[in-house]
């Protein structure tokens, strides 16, 4: 626990700058931030509530890039239950919280190292929790003026706590990683982009569990600092329990608001 703390206070080691620096309030702010809300409930022959929620924040300063982005689901569906009463039942609880810095490296600013850590937490999956720390070196393969493309990969490390069923108890593993990670950004125009991230988490050993996550998005500006969002996550697991899907996927629409 308390290498899991370090861990995540090196990757947030830039933002603390931000506290003991007075900045020039005329100057572009080396942090911007973005949350995000979607909410849908439903009455009638069907009656049930969720809601997505979202945030994220960069931080930019010298050859130091850092990002930390959080997200949250949650869903319930009224049932009825033994007796006849109808009550509502959580049917979908997760958040996961993801944090990487960058150090730029080399006189043409292309190539980084970076550190990234990541934790998990979802009740309907086929592990309690999932989390991993990899670093290494990565670079901006490519960017213009409406597109971007960067990738990295690193070694590091796994660990995984799966959830008790009916005939196994709960467990935990760790494993060591390739991770392998890209983000590809297209701006149609001013007002619509597209974005694709890839990440990749392959054990060394055969196996073990890898995961493999995509998450494709539509933003589309509707006033200036407003932002409609369509998205779909999908998360793969190579090892879980026969009474759990290796995929999941999510499909969303929110609202963004940048600050």
């Amino acid at each position: 626990m308390v290498r899991n703390y370090t861990l995540t206070a090196l990757c947030l080691l830039p933002l603390v700058s931000y506290a003991v620096s007075a900045e020039d309030t005329e100057k572009k702010s080396e942090y911007t931030a973005s949350a995000e809300l979607g909410f849908l409930y439903k009455t009638g022959n069907t009656k049930s509530a969720d809601i997505k929620a979202g945030f994220n924040l960069k931080h930019e300063k010298d050859k130091w890039r850092s990002v930390v982005a959080f997200n949250i689901l949650a869903k319930k569906l009224e049932k009825e239950d033994a007796d006849g009463n109808e009550e509502f039942e959580t049917t979908d609880n997760k958040w996961d919280i993801l944090t990487q810095t960058n150090y730029t490296i080399g006189e043409e600013g292309k190539n980084y190292l970076y550190g990234n850590l990541a934790y998990e937490q979802d009740k309907f999956s086929g592990f309690e929790s999932q989390s991993s720390f990899s670093a290494g070196w990565g670079r901006h393969w490519y960017e213009t003026e409406t597109s971007s493309f960067f990738a990295d990969i690193g070694p590091g490390v796994k660990y995984d706590v799966t959830r008790a069923t009916d005939t196994d108890s709960s467990s935990s593993s760790t494993s060591l990683i390739i991770q392998a990670q890209a983000l590809y950004t297209h701006k149609f125009n001013e007002h619509v982009e597209f974005k694709q991230y890839l990440v990749a988490k392959q054990a060394t050993e055969s196996g073990e569990n890898s995961i493999y996550k995509s998450e494709s998005s539509v933003t589309a500006q509707l006033i200036d600092s407003l932002q409609l969002k369509f998205a779909l996550r999908i998360n793969y697991d190579t090892e879980v329990e026969p009474e759990f899907e290796n995929t999941n996927t999510e499909t969303s629409m929110t609202l963004i608001y940048n600050f």
